[in-house]
C-alpha cells in the first residue's frame, strides 16, 4: 500500500493526536489498527476494550506487567485466539478473526517468547522451510516438475544464506537449532521472519533470556530493519533500558486496557507509569 501524499482530514485529525512534543507525527499511515477489542476467559477480561494504532516505519513498544494482557493482545492480532468482539485491520484490511496462516501470508509476522524453532534441524533447513507456497511441498511436482523445484530450492537457499550472514549466524548454519543459545534461537526467530519479507513484525520479549553481547546485535538488527528495508515492529519487552533506547512510541497497557501512550520520554516521566510499572527505577535516576 503506497503511503497518500495527501492525507485526508480524519487522517490528519490521527497525526495530530499522535504527534510527539515537536507537532510532528511518529511514522507514517497507520498500518495496524486496533478497535475496542475484548477477549475474556471465563469471567476474566485479559484484554477489555483496547484500542491502539502502529503507524509505518515505527518501532513501537508495547509495556504493562505480567497480566496486563500484552500477549492476548498478540494472539488476537496474529489470529491464535478470536476477539470477543472489536474490530483489527491490517493496511486497511479487516483481518479479525483470520487463521494465523492467512496473516503470516499477509505480510504480518511474529516471534514467540519462547522461540519455537525446529529443533532437530539444521539452522539453515529452519529457514528454507518458512516460504510458503513451496513447489517441492507437491508431490506431483518433484515427480513430474523436478528443475522447477530444485530451482526454488536453491532461490530459498540463497535467501536464507543471506539472512544468516546479516545476523551473523552463518557459523552455525549447519547446526541442529536446538543446541543454539537462548540468544541465537531468538536471532533465528528473526531470521525466519525476514524469510517472508514482511512489513510488520511482531516480537514477544526479544530480550528475555538474551545475554548483553547478543542483546545490542539484535537491537541493533531491529533498528537497521526499521532504518533500511523499511519493516514496522510492534514489540512486547520488559526491558526497559531496551524499550525506552528503541521505541517510539511506547504504549502502555494496564488490565487489558491502554493506559498511556507516548514518546519514550513522555511515558517515563508519566506518574501513573512510574508508580505502577517503572518501579521508579526512571524516577531515582532522575532525582
Amino acid at each position: 500500500m503506497a503511503i497518500q501524499t495527501t492525507p485526508t482530514t480524519s487522517e490528519t485529525a490521527a497525526a495530530s493526536q499522535d504527534a510527539g512534543p515537536s507537532g510532528t507525527a511518529r511514522g507514517g499511515e497507520v498500518l495496524l489498527e486496533v478497535r475496542d477489542v475484548v477477549k475474556a476467559f471465563g469471567g476474566l477480561h485479559a484484554v477489555d476494550h483496547c484500542s491502539f494504532d502502529v503507524r509505518r516505519g515505527t518501532i513501537t513498544g508495547l509495556i504493562g506487567p505480567n497480566g496486563a494482557g500484552k500477549t492476548t493482545m498478540f494472539n488476537n492480532i496474529t489470529g491464535f485466539i478470536t476477539p470477543d468482539s472489536g474490530t483489527i485491520r491490517y493496511r486497511g484490511q479487516d483481518i479479525t478473526g483470520l487463521r494465523p496462516d492467512q496473516i503470516f501470508a499477509s505480510g504480518l509476522c511474529r516471534t514467540f517468547q519462547i522461540p519455537r524453532e525446529h529443533g532437530t534441524m539444521s539452522v539453515l533447513e529452519n529457514l528454507m522451510l518458512v516460504p510458503m507456497r513451496q513447489k517441492g511441498e507437491n508431490i506431483w511436482n518433484a515427480w513430474f516438475h523436478g528443475a522447477e523445484v530444485r530451482r526454488q530450492e536453491e532461490q530459498n537457499r540463497d535467501k536464507a544464506l543471506e539472512v544468516l550472514g546479516y545476523l551473523e549466524l552463518t557459523h552455525v548454519r549447519d547446526e541442529y537449532a536446538g543446541n543454539l543459545s537462548g540468544g541465537q534461537k531468538k536471532l533465528l526467530e528473526l531470521g525466519r521472519t525476514l524469510m517472508t519479507g514482511p512489513e510488520l513484525v511482531l516480537l514477544d520479549e526479544p530480550a528475555a533470556g538474551v545475554n548483553r553481547t547478543l542483546l545490542k546485535r539484535l537491537t541493533s538488527n531491529i533498528e537497521y530493519l526499521s532504518r533500511e528495508r523499511g519493516i514496522t515492529f510492534l514489540l512486547i519487552e520488559h526491558d526497559m533500558n531496551m524499550v525506552m533506547s528503541l521505541c517510539d512510541p511506547v504504549i502502555v497497557m494496564s488490565e487489558g486496557r491502554k493506559l498511556v501512550e507516548g514518546s519514550p520520554d513522555e511515558v517515563r516521566n508519566n506518574q501513573s507509569v512510574l508508580e505502577a510499572y517503572l518501579g521508579g527505577q526512571y524516577a531515582a535516576a532522575e532525582g
